[in-house]
């Protein structure tokens, strides 16, 4: 059996807050990726999806756990030495507005990556610009302009192409077309499905569409309040959802047939706050399982058919509801 690409034991990020508070982020979660995948990491907001998939990167430091990369614990190694890895792992930000330095040209910003790994100034670095922005279906006059010359989506393609520009083997895509227009979004997602494919990459997608998620990933990890409540490969999840809080995000998911009338689950009030989340299972207060059980037991994890795996003290008695 192929060992996984990467990972992740009882990893918690945990944040001080004020008057000595604690801002549980990510709490004890475990999950792992095969090389060559792509995992979709859903969830709404709040659910500590984006801290998960910084922390894998140490782009924010984990509070404890383990992360194995390629089978080497990056939670080991020394800043200088993490240094030397992070042109295998990448990030694609969620806000193409944000994540570039508009003082910058963009052939400045691809090339400010390229230096990390020590690539040679001149005209072979020029070349492998020009290559990189035709990778993502920019021009070779892209690389004089500024970042405020281009749209959204043409911003996230220069963001891409930074990020493939190490070769590196794994990617953190942060919501990477949340911030852009429908039809955009299409051209983005096709974008990724070739780069994962001819490059080989391996990718953790990081959104709350989740038929995004359906269409570009292979596995899907369901989080909520820093926990993982669902996980297995997609069409097994998808189609025999066993947790109530995935059950209840798959029958908010519109579909594109306007006849189509499927069964709503509505969750009563809001996501509790991180600082101070329920005892127990941290979904209890929103679901309609609940039982005093609930509240006391922190549930494990219940290995179903095919991989899939549910966190919920009653996931026998809860019927599997198909789309």
């Amino acid at each position: 059996m192929t060992e996984p690409l990467l990972q992740v034991v009882n990893l918690c990020q945990h944040f001080p807050a004020k008057a000595g508070r604690t801002v549980y982020a990510v709490n004890d979660i475990s999950f792992t990726i095969k090389r060559g995948s792509t995992v979709g990491l859903v969830g709404e907001s709040g659910s500590g999806k984006t801290t998960a998939g910084r922390s894998l990167l140490r782009l924010v430091e984990p509070t404890s756990g383990q992360i194995h990369f390629d089978g080497v614990d990056l939670l080991a190694l020394s800043r200088k030495e993490m240094n030397r890895w992070r042109q295998k792992m990448q990030i694609i930000f969620q806000d193409p507005y944000s994540s570039l330095n508009p003082r910058m040209k963009v052939s400045d910003i691809i090339g400010e990556a390229l230096d990390t790994c020590g690539y040679p100034k001149g005209e072979k670095r020029a070349a492998r610009i020009e290559e990189l922005l035709m990778r993502v279906g920019l021009q070779p006059e892209h690389a004089t302009r500024y970042p405020h010359e281009f749209s959204g989506g043409q911003r996230q393609r220069i963001g891409i192409a930074r990020a493939i520009a190490v070769e590196p083997d794994f990617i953190v895509a942060d919501e990477p077309v949340s911030a852009l227009d429908v039809s955009v979004q299409a051209q983005i997602l096709n974008l990724l499905s070739e780069l994962q494919q001819s490059l080989g990459l391996t990718l953790l997608f990081i959104a709350h569409d989740l038929s995004v998620v359906e269409y570009l990933c292979d596995e899907v990890i369901v989080m909520y309040l820093g926990r993982i409540m669902e996980q297995g490969p997609c069409h097994e999840v998808y189609r025999h959802p066993r947790h109530p809080y995935t059950q209840a995000l798959l029958s908010a998911a519109p579909v594109p047939d306007p006849t189509h009338k499927k069964p709503r689950i509505v969750l009563k009030g809001d996501i509790p706050s991180p600082i101070d989340p329920p005892s127990g299972c941290v979904f209890r207060t929103r679901c309609q399982y609940a039982t005093e059980a609930c509240a006391r037991e922190l549930p494990s994890a219940h290995t179903l058919d095919n991989g899939h795996v549910v966190h919920c003290l009653h996931h026998a008695l809860i019927p599997s509801s198909p789309r």
